[in-house]
């Protein structure tokens, strides 16, 4: 489904001095038609109350889904993808350790996509559950 080949090391040298990269997402595979990454719950990613902040879930949703937009873009060059609507249901906290992110395709078309996103800690339990939508739109503009 991906129309853009790339590889995680090029996904992190893409992903420098972003928000991703200050707040420690790391990509960890890439397959046919979904991303996985995983995000540490700490200092960073902590709310005041010690638990992972819902913001940082959030982060972690659009930055997996805006990667696989951009995967799907039939010209990168002409062509970005961004953000055009999110929603997330937090669903348990996380204290500290990672959250895993996977995104997968609910609709990728030739001018919106529709990225499921289900975030989990690390016994696999849902944390949240996110939906993001893109735009694609001309580079030009």
């Amino acid at each position: 489904m991906f129309t853009t080949s790339i590889s995680l090391d090029a996904i992190h040298s893409f992903s420098k001095n972003t928000i991703a990269d200050h707040i420690g997402i790391e990509f960890l595979e890439i397959g046919t038609d979904y991303i996985v990454a995983r995000m540490p719950v700490d200092h960073r990613t902590h709310q005041p109350f010690g638990i992972l902040h819902g913001g940082a879930s959030v982060v972690l949703a659009e930055t997996l889904g805006s990667i696989a937009s951009f995967l799907c873009l039939k010209d990168p060059d002409n062509q970005h993808a961004v953000g055009l609507e999110i929603n997330a249901n937090h669903l348990r906290p996380a204290k500290n350790g990672f959250v895993y992110g996977r995104v997968t395709p609910i609709h990728v078309g030739r001018t919106t996509h529709i990225w499921d996103i289900k975030i989990t800690n690390e016994e696999d339990k849902l944390v949240c559950v996110s939906r993001l939508t893109v735009a694609i739109v001309s580079a030009n503009r």
